[in-house]
């Protein structure tokens, strides 16, 4: 059975919810032009989101963080996107050197060894390259939902809480969308997803930190399962005094 199958709903207020989250891109688009990117994760929701761009030829960059240790399934989404709408999609990888010392430091398995190490290791795979991909941005567009965790139950639709640190305001369009309005717009769209999403992954980030979920599981229960739930960030999208201590997504 594919994720479609599974999570696909169309509910009540979902075309309302639709033109909202265009009319939120095309503003932001308007108010940032030239100084506004989407940080795609490659996940169902940041597929709608690069859909909507292209759907509405929207000035907005595309660039996603290649941490080096992403599934095969997800890091084969960036061709796919580029060929299906003509749209770049531009790629920040770890400054390698950083990767090889810690890596010989602390080994390929340091992210299971304590807290302290994994948030080290996202701080050099996805936190240091986000600096770089937002460099020179007033504004930054995400697939965080309200629905994904209580972490983010109260994710604004238009999040100013970063401009005083960073100078940088976060768009979340989907912030009001449910899951099965996200698997509702793939259907009629026929956007393409990360197969994973097949398979049980409803949040997929680098493959030693996601596992599949089990019937009844939280959504966000495969990424980092051995930690506890209060640490489940990795710092993107985590509210700090600078981009450096953000480090869970």
């Amino acid at each position: 059975m594919s994720a479609i199958d599974l999570y696909a709903r169309a509910t009540e207020g979902f075309d309302s919810r639709v033109a909202h989250a265009v009319a939120v891109l095309q503003s932001a688009a308007s108010e940032h032009a030239g100084r506004i990117v989407q940080a795609t994760s490659l996940g169902a929701e940041d597929m709608v989101i690069t859909d909507l761009i292209a759907r509405h030829a929207l000035p907005i960059a595309v660039a996603t963080l290649e941490t080096g240790r992403l599934h095969a399934q997800t890091v084969a989404l960036i061709p796919r996107i580029e060929q299906r709408y003509g749209l770049a999609v531009e790629v920040f990888k770890p400054a390698q050197e950083s990767v090889l010392h810690f890596v010989r430091a602390h080994g390929e398995r340091a992210m299971y060894e304590s807290l302290d190490l994994r948030k080290q290791c996202c701080a050099i795979r996805k936190l240091e390259p986000l600096t770089r991909m937002l460099a020179g941005a007033s504004a930054w567009i995400t697939g965080l939902r309200r629905e994904q965790s209580g972490a983010r139950a109260e994710v604004p639709l238009i999040d100013t809480s970063e401009q005083a640190v960073k100078g940088l305001i976060k768009f979340n369009p989907l912030a009001n969308w449910t899951w099965g309005d996200v698997w509702h717009y793939i259907a009629l769209h026929g956007v393409d997803y990360n197969p994973l999403h097949d398979a049980f992954y409803p949040s997929i980030g680098c493959e030693p930190c996601t596992r599949a979920i089990a019937l009844g599981e939280d959504f966000r229960a495969g990424r980092w399962w051995w930690e506890d739930e209060a640490a489940k960030e990795c710092g993107l999208h985590v509210a700090a005094s600078n981009l450096q201590e953000k480090a869970s997504a």
